[in-house]
Parts: C-alpha cells; structure tokens; sequence
C-alpha cells in the first residue's frame, strides 16, 4: 500500500486551493521546497550569528520601511524537524541590512521576528537587503520553539556574483526565488534538530 512521505504530504498542503502560506497567488507558491528536508535528513546548516544581532526584535511579519525603494520580497517556509514534521508556534526571527547595505544598531529596521502556524507556516514581508563590503546579499535568521533556540543561521540569494567571493556562503542555505513584476517571492524551509 502507497503511503506518501511527509513532503509530499507538507507539498499537498501548499498546493490545496491554488494559494500559498504567503497568501501570494499560485506562481509564487510553486517554489519548491528547499532540499534540506527529507525524511530522517540533516537538519539545516548552522551559520554564524554576526554581529549585528540584537534582541528584543518586535513580533511583526512586514519589515519594510516607509519610502523604501528597494525591491519587495515575500519570505514563506516551514519550520520542520529533520522527519519533516511541522513545527508549530516557533519563532522565527530575520535581520538584515537596508538597501545601502547598512544594519541598523540603535532600533529595530529591517529586524522582526513572527510565529509559526499550526501548519509549521511562517511569512515576513521585507526587502532585498543592499551590499556590503566583504559580503554576498544575505538574510540572518533565528529558529527557536520551546522556548529554546534552536538554529541560528543566514539565508543566501541565487546567482549573486559575490556569492563566489563570500567565504561564508553555503549553497545549501540558498533561498528558491521567484519574480512577479517588481517583487520577489523567497522561500526557505528550516529543518531543525528537534524531536517531536
């Protein structure tokens, strides 16, 4: 007897009614889920923190600021275990630099930190983050539940040149992206070392 594995199961949920967790329209939840889970695989790769990090993030899923004219993006994923279970209720928190490739240290642009669903399903609206010297473009992501934290690593874009010369980029941490216009759907599922 066929019995569908928990990804296929976790693909049949996003695929249900034609909208993605995001709520964005069916192109953008097209995007595969990132490779790292299957079932009993590793869980995704620990990065450093940075040290840009501050805590104390405001809950909120929009991080983009007033008169922004950097490029939208949409983030959407699932928090897994390594057997692919969904995760409810963890935190995942995102910092970034500003479009000129600067991190706020004095208050809280471009940071913010939001729940999974029931689902496992988190979402956050923010912008393709600038440049800096030394860097490839890049998210830094928290992954807590339980009160713990888990995972602490950083999400990185496809087909970046700087890619090649950051020393820190893993290509197993690369988001699946999509544009629509002026505005690009991201997604990263985060598979954590957690039992369930």
């Amino acid at each position: 007897m066929y019995r569908p594995s928990r990804r296929a199961v976790i693909q049949g949920v996003l695929a249900a009614g034609g909208v993605a967790a995001s709520g964005l329209p069916t192109p953008a939840q097209e995007l595969p889920l990132t490779p790292q889970c299957r079932d009993d695989g590793p869980a995704t790769a620990a990065q450093t923190e940075g040290p840009y990090f501050r805590s104390g993030s405001p809950g909120r899923d929009d991080l983009v600021e007033p008169g922004s004219k950097a490029r939208a993006v949409t983030l959407t994923g699932f928090v897994l275990t390594r057997g692919c279970n969904p995760v409810a209720r963890a935190v995942v928190d995102l910092w970034h630099a500003d479009e000129r490739g600067a991190y706020d240290n004095q208050g809280f642009r471009y940071r913010g930190r939001v729940y999974t669903d029931e689902k496992g399903r988190y979402r956050l609206r923010t912008i393709e983050p600038g440049l800096y010297p030394g860097r490839t473009r890049h998210y830094h992501a928290n992954v807590a539940a339980g009160g713990k934290l888990l995972l602490t690593t950083q999400l990185y874009f496809p087909d970046e040149p700087a890619n090649r010369r950051d020393g820190l980029f893993r290509k197993e941490l690369l988001l699946q992206v999509a544009s629509s216009g002026g505005a690009m759907a991201a997604r990263f599922d985060f598979v954590i070392d957690l039992k369930m």
